[in-house]
C-alpha cells in the first residue's frame, strides 16, 4: 500500500488518518498508532496500541509494517502542520497491558498540502509542540520520499532508506562537507567501500573538486584510477623543506628531556640560517624558522659544523654531533628519498601543490596519497606536512577565488590519538586545528576509523556528519553515542545489529537520521580491501617459487 497521508475523521471512535494513491482516488482509512502521554522539551512519551501496531504490521508498506519500532518514525498533528518523531526506547505500560510506552525525540516538522495531503516544506526543529492526548500516526513511504526530496540542495544518492524498497537516501553534499564527517565501522563492514561509494557519488557530481585522501594501505589507488591520481613513496617527492620546525624536530631530534630542549634551539638557529642562503629570503622581509623557503641540506650540515666549531669546550658540541649524525643517517637511507633527496632543493611549491591539490582537477579531483611504503617512524611527519600545507593554502588564499579543499583520513585514530604525549603531536594538533577551523577557510576534514574511542577527545563531536556502520566494541558504541546529535538516540541500538553494508547517518549532512543500505559499487571502483577466501585460495598450488622471488626482490628494494 502507497497512500500520502492526510487527517480524516474518526472511525469507530477511533481517529484515523486519511491517503491517497493518486489524485482523485478515494482515501485509505487507517487507524493511529497512540496517543502522546508526556511532553518533556525535545522529547516526549508517547502511549502505542499494540493492536494498532499489529494491525499495522500486515500493511504492504514496509514504513507502516514497522511503525512503532525503535528507530522508526512517527508523526503528529499540531496545528496546520505535522510533527515528525523518531521512536527511541520501547517498554510495556504499567498501567495497560494493552499500551507500549514509547520515549520518542522530535526531529522536525512538514506542512500539509491542501489538495493531495501530502507532507511538504519538511524543517528540522519544531514550532509548536504537541500536547498530551495528541494522536500519533505512522509514517508511509510516501511521507519519507517528501523529506528527503523536498529539499532544493544539491545532494548524492548513496543508498535506500531502510525499511522502505524504494525511498532514496540523499547526502546534502554542501553541509555534508562544510561542517566534517566522520565514517565509523568495525574491520570487515564494507567501510573502505562505503568511503569509496561516497566520494565517488560525490566527484561525479563535482568533477572540478579538490580531495586528498591519505591512504595507509594503499586500497584505494584502483578505486580512483579513472577519476583520480595515486602517489606513493616513489611518486611523492615531497620536499623535505616544506616541513615548519615542529616537524622537523620530530624527524631530526631523537633526545629527550632537557637534552632535546637544547638539540631544538641548536636546529632552531641553524634552519634559520639554512633558510636565509636562499635568494628567495631577500625578497621576504622578516623571515621565521617556519616559513617555506628552501634550502640545501648540505648547508645545514656545513652550517652545524661551522657553528661547533666556534665553541670553546667539547662538552657543548654534542647537540650539533646529535645532529649532524641525524642528518647524515637520513641522506644515506634510501628509504627516505622520496623526501630528503638532493633533487627536492628547487622551489617547486606551486607545482607540488597543484598536483597534490589537483589544481586544476582536469576531471580527476582525488589525490590518493599512498603512504604504506614511507617508513613507519615518519609517516606522521608526511601527513602533518600534508594536512598542514592543506589549511595554511586555505589560510593564505583569503581573498581569491575560494577552492574548498576535503582532506580524508583513512585510519584517522592513527594521526589524531587521545594522547598527548609522544611522537606524532604535530599532525594531531594540525588535524585538531582542521577539525575546530576549518570550515571557516574552506577546509573539510573526513575522518574514517574503526576505533572512534581512541580519537582525540572532542574531535568526534566536530564532525556535523556521523555515518556509523556496524560496532562491535561497548566502547566505541558509547563514544559515538556521545557525539551523536539528540535527535538520532533512537539508531543507536541497532549499530551494533547492522548488517555490512548498512549504516546510520545522522547529522548536518541529511535531512533526518536515518538507517541506510547502500548501494553496490561497481567492481571496478571498489578499494583493494576485501577479505581473502581462505577456503578457495588454500586449494590451489603451484607458482611459489616464482612468488617467492618477486617478493623478496620488491621488498628488499623497498618495493621500487
Amino acid at each position: 500500500m502507497n497512500f500520502i497521508s492526510g487527517f480524516g475523521a474518526e472511525k469507530g471512535g477511533r481517529p484515523v488518518a486519511a491517503g491517497f494513491r493518486n489524485p482523485g482516488q478515494a482515501p485509505i482509512q487507517y487507524q493511529a498508532l497512540g496517543v502522546v502521554s508526556d511532553i518533556a522539551g525535545g522529547s516526549a512519551r508517547i502511549l502505542i496500541d499494540i493492536a494498532a501496531m499489529e494491525a499495522l504490521s500486515q500493511d504492504d508498506d514496509p514504513a507502516i509494517a514497522t511503525a512503532g519500532h525503535v528507530g522508526s518514525q512517527v508523526k503528529m498533528r499540531v496545528g496546520k502542520h505535522w510533527i515528525v518523531a523518531n521512536v527511541r526506547t520501547l517498554s510495556i505500560d504499567t498501567r495497560s497491558a494493552a499500551h507500549i510506552s514509547a520515549d520518542v525525540d522530535f526531529l522536525g516538522e512538514g506542512a500539509q498540502e491542501m489538495l493531495t495531503g501530502r507532507l511538504s516544506k519538511f524543517r528540522r526543529g519544531v514550532t509548536r509542540f504537541p500536547v498530551p492526548g495528541t494522536d500519533v500516526f505512522p509514517m508511509s513511504e510516501a511521507d519519507l520520499n517528501a523529506i528527503y526530496t523536498g529539499h532544493e540542495d544539491a545532494c548524492v544518492e548513496v543508498g535506500t532508506v531502510y525499511p522502505t524498497a524504494g525511498t532514496r537516501a540523499s547526502l546534502l553534499v554542501d553541509s555534508f562537507l562544510g561542517r566534517h564527517f566522520a565514517l565509523l565501522g568495525s574491520t570487515g563492514t564494507g567501510k573502505s567501500t562505503a568511503a569509496a561509494l561516497i566520494l565517488h557519488r560525490i566527484c561525479d557530481l563535482s568533477p572540478e573538486g579538490h580531495v586528498v585522501m591519505i591512504d595507509p594501505h594503499g586500497e584505494y589507488g584502483a578505486a580512483f584510477a579513472e577519476n583520480g591520481v595515486s602517489f606513493d613513496a616513489g611518486s611523492l617527492e615531497l620536499p623535505y623543506w616544506l616541513m615548519n620546525f615542529e616537524e622537523h624536530c620530530e624527524v631530526f631530534i631523537t633526545s629527550h628531556g632537557a637534552e632535546r630542549a637544547q638539540d631544538m634551539d641548536v636546529l632552531g638557529r641553524c634552519i634559520l640560517a639554512a633558510r636565509s642562503r636562499n635568494r628567495l629570503a631577500e625578497s621576504i622581509g622578516k623571515m621565521t624558522v617556519d616559513a617555506p623557503v628552501p634550502y640545501m641540506l648540505s648547508d645545514l650540515s656545513t652550517i652545524l659544523q661551522n657553528e661547533m666549531g666556534k665553541l670553546d669546550k667539547g662538552t657543548d658540541s654534542l647537540p650539533y654531533l646529535r645532529l649532524k649524525n641525524r642528518l647524515d643517517e637520513i641522506k644515506a637511507d634510501p628509504r627516505y628519498s622520496f623526501m630528503f633527496s638532493g633533487m627536492l632543493v628547487a622551489d617547486t611549491l606551486a607545482k607540488f601543490l597543484a598536483r597534490i591539490f589537483r589544481l586544476p582537477a582536469e576531471g580527476r579531483p582525488i589525490s590518493v596519497i599512498d603512504v604504506s611504503g614511507v617508513p613507519s617512524e615518519i609517516t606522521h611527519v608526511v601527513v602533518s606536512v600534508l594536512a598542514r600545507l592543506v589549511f595554511d593554502f586555505a589560510i593564505w588564499a583569503r581573498g581569491e577565488e575560494q577552492r574548498p579543499i576535503l582532506l580524508v583520513c583513512e585510519e584517522a585514530h592513527r594521526y589524531i590519538p587521545a594522547t598527548t604525549t609522544g611522537a606524532g603531536q604535530s599532525v594531531r594538533k594540525i588535524l585538531e586545528r582542521i577539525a575546530k577551523e576549518g570550515r571557516k577557510y574552506g577546509v573539510s576534514l573526513g575522518l574514517i576509523t574503526q576505533r572512534p574511542s581512541d580519537l582525540a577527545e572532542g574531535v568526534l563531536s566536530q564532525c556535523g556528519t556521523i555515518v556509523s556502520m556496524r560496532l562491535n566494541n561497548d566502547r566505541d558504541q558509547a563514544y559515538v553515542k556521545a557525539a551523536m546529535p539528540e535527535g538520532s538516540r533512537g539508531f543507536l541500538d541497532s549499530i551494533p545489529a547492522l548488517r555490512n553494508r548498512e549504516c546510520i547517518i545522522c547529522g548536518e549532512g541529511v535531512a533526518i537520521p536515518i538507517r541506510v543500505t547502500l548501494d553496490d559499487l561497481e567492481e571496478k571502483r571498489r578499494p583493494a580491501s576485501a577479505d581473502p577466501k581462505f577456503t578457495t585460495l588454500w586449494r590451489q598450488n603451484g607458482g611459489e617459487e616464482a612468488i617467492l622471488q618477486r617478493t623478496i626482490a620488491r621488498w628488499r628494494s623497498g618495493g621500487r
